[in-house]
């Protein structure tokens, strides 16, 4: 079975993989998961959705702190979070949205181009 990874550059998630394309994209990605907390979070929603609460409890930190590491995993679209009513005003649910990351440091088209520069 082949896989078809995306030939241009960028941060694309297909059926819960996420394809990180080229060097920019790349570092953006690793900058997001380059954090203890965030990566103790990642563990945590492999279980499954967690809320804002139970994570900031999980990792032994704030919930404004949690908030932060969470949206800087949204940025790159590894977790996604929905809102839903709790016992006291809302609750934030944050999901897992990928289960495996490819990262590609050159794309084919990309890579193809290079090469025909070279010959």
């Amino acid at each position: 079975m082949t896989e078809s990874v995306p030939a241009k550059e960028g941060i694309y998630e297909r059926d819960r993989v996420l394809y990180v394309i080229g060097p920019k994209a790349i570092a953006k990605v690793s900058s997001a998961l380059a954090s203890d907390t965030r990566a103790k979070i990642l563990a945590i929603l492999q279980k499954g959705p967690a809320d804002l609460e139970d994570l900031a409890n999980l990792v032994n930190q704030s919930k404004a702190n949690v908030s932060s590491q969470i949206r800087r995993l949204e940025e790159v679209d590894i977790v996604r979070s929905k809102y839903s009513p709790g016992q006291r005003g809302i609750k934030k649910i944050v999901e897992l949205m990928v289960n495996k990351m490819v990262m590609v440091i050159v794309p084919d088209k990309l890579q193809d181009t290079q090469e025909k520069s070279l010959i």
